[in-house]
């Protein structure tokens, strides 16, 4: 038969060791710093007290009445263990509060309401011995519960639903390893408090908690996978879930992002093993700016501060301390490092609406006409927008945001040559979008070829309508993204896409923009002539911007050259406007190429072109870019 005091000891004894090596754990392991931490180390020392209460109190139990001694220690262990385990829910929710960020944004004065019950399961413990209100011990040594431990009860049954109540609260901000450990901490803690107020002599409350903070401890105050270990600071994760909940929790919270600039180049001087050792310096210098627990990093040389609780004037001392740090150099291992940093900072949520947004922001690239180190306020917008922009573009396909619209062609004589398809873009929440913003980010996202696609897609369903030819077209422009032309597979990609709809190659002439062509002319100059030999056009776009060289001409065997429209308007404005277009027109003629010239938005501009001998035109003047309905009209109208 099983002696109901020997499992009472041994079960106290068991909550004792477990309380005792998770207390060592935590402050080996330093979790010390943030709020949670230090709740959590309350409740390990408030079981660990309990624990040894049990024993003393159990120990106590078998020398009544005969010892007097005994019988006071069993008063002193069983006041002391009321007093500390009438604070272990309180606690407990506050612990829960601060784990799932609601504790940011309460003010003192809901915290003492909150506590209200906690200060009177204290009351009623203190004044216990004197008026007897929760227990009394007579002088056999029995033991009588009173109505004062109901109300102590009721009191945790409290605590108990408000901490369920914020765990669901705060579901959505929670990772799942965090629900299922304060949902499995919860429960535990539940069940231990049941069995023993139901079963007296089964004393499993003080263990059960134990163990359920055990769970909690290695899932919740473990915080390994958190920390970039490399440099000790908290990862890209860690980051991404204490924003969402500051989103959540916070009207006002200062963040800064500290971007080293030069970090490349220390990394190609020192080596990349070496320039860790620089974060890790840089890491421990923000520590002693702000609590460790504040500083974090997303990308190798970008740290991110969150200044919780601090107001205007404490931001910026902490932004000014750090700028002025970088005015100096680094000295790290006897070298003296010269370190170049941006500083970003912004408030959640006001400047930043959402993670996702705020993540964009410190990943894009930095304008390159800076003359600032540090960007608040309106000097952010370039970066909100882009960070918009970004987001924008990543929804587009799925969203239907992208439309392909286009502006026809025309022989020298007016006459319909073709068109060309250009992209557009129309976003839910930014409205129209340029092509000059979005195409750049979507290049530098690795969308561009998803776009490209749409673009070919839609051309080609287009042509194989059979419209463009009926009306006299000769051939639709597509324009084509250089990095996708360099990849491995372009060509046979080409071809499958146009030959899935069964439509002429020659009535496809892709164009390649000036700025880009020259970059490396034999490898496009293959993939150029692999298309031109199944029957594609390639056409240069934008000619005359100020990146091109007569070699890129030659070595790629273009079909037409398309004059960019600033040499057609500075034509009009100078005489060595004129020099210029009327000498470009000769020399593509003498190679004999094609020439288009783009912009033209009068009849002498059109009188001008067609003097100088030029082959198609394009512009205004005969029609803006305009959806492919509308265009139908126009060319259906053209050729009746």
């Amino acid at each position: 038969m099983i002696d109901p005091m020997q499992m009472a000891i041994g079960l106290s004894i068991a909550a004792f060791l477990i309380s005792l090596s998770n207390l060592v754990y935590m402050h080996i392991h330093g979790h010390t710093e943030k709020t949670n931490n230090r709740l959590f180390l309350v409740m390990l020392y408030i079981l660990l007290i309990n624990s040894i209460c049990g024993i003393v109190s159990t120990l106590t139990d078998n020398l009544l009445p005969e010892s007097g001694m005994a019988l006071t220690l069993n008063k002193v262990f069983r006041f002391i263990y009321f007093l500390t385990h009438s604070a272990l829910c309180p606690v407990l929710y506050f612990y829960t509060s601060s784990v799932v960020g609601i504790s940011i944004r309460e003010n003192k004065m809901s915290s003492f309401i909150k506590a209200i019950p906690f200060f009177l399961s204290e009351i009623f413990v203190l004044l216990n011995p004197f008026i007897h209100i929760v227990w009394y011990v007579d002088e056999t040594g029995g033991f009588h519960r009173l109505w004062g431990e109901g109300f102590i009860y009721l009191a945790a049954a409290l605590y108990y639903i408000m901490t369920l109540v914020l765990i669901l609260f705060s579901w959505q901000v929670l990772t799942k390893k965090r629900k299922t450990m304060l949902v499995w901490c919860f429960f535990m803690v539940l069940i231990g408090v049941l069995l023993q107020l139901f079963i007296r002599w089964l004393r499993v409350e003080v263990l059960f908690e134990a163990i359920s903070f055990t769970f909690a401890m290695i899932s919740i105050e473990n915080e390994d996978d958190r920390m970039n270990a490399t440099i000790g600071v908290y990862n890209r994760s860690a980051l991404r879930m204490d924003m969402d909940s500051a989103m959540k929790n916070y009207s006002h919270l200062y963040f800064d992002v500290i971007r080293i600039t030069n970090s490349d180049i220390i990394a190609r001087i020192t080596g990349y093993n070496y320039v860790y050792k620089v974060y890790a310096v840089v890491a421990d210098y923000l520590k002693t700016i702000v609590p460790g627990y504040c500083v974090y990093t997303v990308n190798p040389g970008v740290f991110v501060l969150m200044l919780y609780h601090k107001d205007v004037a404490e931001k910026d001392d902490i932004v000014n301390r750090i700028d002025e740090r970088f005015m100096e150099t680094w000295h790290i291992d006897e070298v003296e490092i010269p370190l170049l940093a941006i500083q970003m900072v912004g408030c959640l949520p006001i400047d930043i609406s959402s993670t996702t947004e705020a993540f964009s922001m410190m990943e894009s690239p930095l304008p390159t006409d800076l003359d600032k180190t540090i960007l608040e306020d309106d000097d952010l917008d370039y970066l909100l927008r882009r960070a918009a922009v970004e987001a924008a573009v990543s929804r587009g396909l799925d969203a239907g945001s992208f439309e392909v619209y286009y502006q026809p062609t025309y022989y020298a004589d007016e006459k319909l040559h073709g068109a060309e398809a250009l992209l557009r873009m129309h976003d839910t929440e930014l409205g129209n979008i340029f092509p000059d913003e979005f195409i750049p980010i979507a290049e530098q996202m690795g969308l561009i070829d998803n776009i490209d696609d749409f673009v070919l897609h839609e051309v080609c369903e287009f042509i194989s309508t059979g419209i463009p030819q009926k009306c006299g077209m000769e051939c639709i422009n597509v324009n084509l993204s250089v990095l996708e032309c360099m990849k491995p597979g372009f060509v046979d990609h080409i071809l499958d896409v146009v030959e899935s709809y069964g439509v002429d190659r020659n009535f496809i002439n892709f164009e390649i923009t000036e700025s880009v062509s020259a970059n490396d002319y034999k490898l496009l100059s293959r993939v150029i002539h692999s298309l031109k030999n199944v029957g594609f056009l390639f056409s240069m776009d934008d000619y005359g911007t100020g990146y091109s060289n007569i070699n890129a001409i030659f070595s790629l065997n273009l079909d037409i050259i398309k004059i960019d429209k600033s040499i057609l308007w500075e034509a009009e404005k100078s005489g060595t406007g004129a020099i210029i277009l009327e000498n470009s027109i000769r020399m593509m003629r003498q190679m004999e190429k094609k020439i288009l010239v783009e912009g033209v938005e009068t009849a002498s501009q059109v009188d001008l072109l067609k003097n100088l001998g030029v082959d198609y035109l394009q512009g205004y003047y005969f029609s803006k870019p305009i959806p492919k309905k509308e265009f139908i009209d126009l060319i259906e109208k053209t050729s009746a």
